[in-house]
């Protein structure tokens, strides 16, 4: 069992796998979730609660909740968020294409400051490719967005492959991750690589200020940009 106030933060719960019973904002939910296994790929059932609101989760069966919260302006009421609505999409060309299931992006009003996606990189692709970063504040051309990926990798006793660097080389780490890490990227490109065999997925979590993703590719690959606009 999981319990907590959000404060001065919203949060989304995300039932990554298994099933919960989760009571929030002054209301049941009754049971959430639906896949056992995140590889299944069916869309995920999630929770909006505002800041100020208690929520509790009781697990009916193993599962995983991943809890997504920013800071909160109380602009919006308590929902659930999926499966209905959400719709497993194709993005990118060749060994670049990944598939995505958006929880609350942009054209989803259900937020204050939060973006929360899933993304499933086939293996021996690319993701969160060709690098870009989104780390000024300088909209439309750029938007400040914190981000964390939390990775899992089928099998699970995969690695995966990140790297965060900025223009100047002032940070540039490169990372290998396994299944259930949890990356950081507070500025600077972020793409990620699932080796051959292995089959990643990670659940992306933006906040900033401006509630609009909006990013700069990194110079060595706008030609790319360019060609496959």
């Amino acid at each position: 069992m999981a319990a907590d106030v959000t404060g001065d933060r919203e949060v989304i719960l995300v039932m990554v796998e298994g099933k919960a019973r989760i009571t929030g904002a002054g209301q049941d939910w009754g049971e959430l979730g639906e896949r056992m296994n995140v590889f299944e790929k069916t869309p995920p059932h999630s929770l909006y609660l505002p800041n100020g609101s208690d929520w509790r989760a009781e697990a009916t069966t193993d599962c995983t909740i991943a809890v997504c919260s920013a800071p909160g302006k109380g602009g919006h009421a308590a929902r659930r968020i999926g499966p209905d609505g959400i719709t497993l999409t194709a993005r990118g060309k060749g060994t670049n294409t990944r598939h995505i299931n958006n929880i609350a992006m942009e054209a989803e009003d259900y937020c204050d400051s939060l973006l929360v996606t899933e993304v499933f990189t086939p293996a021996g692709h690319w993701s969160s490719y060709p690098s870009h970063r989104h780390d000024e504040d300088d909209f439309p051309r750029i938007t400040y967005l914190e981000e964390t990926y939390y990775h899992r990798l089928n099998p699970a006793s995969g690695f995966g492959i990140q790297r965060v660097y900025t223009d100047d080389g002032g940070l540039d780490e490169t990372m290998a991750v396994s299944d259930g890490d949890v990356v950081l990227v507070p500025r600077g490109h972020h793409p990620c690589g699932a080796p051959y065999g292995f089959e990643m997925y990670y659940l992306n979590v933006m906040a900033g200020p401006l509630r609009k993703w909006r990013f700069v590719a990194a110079p060595e690959v706008e030609w790319i940009m360019e060609r496959d606009a």
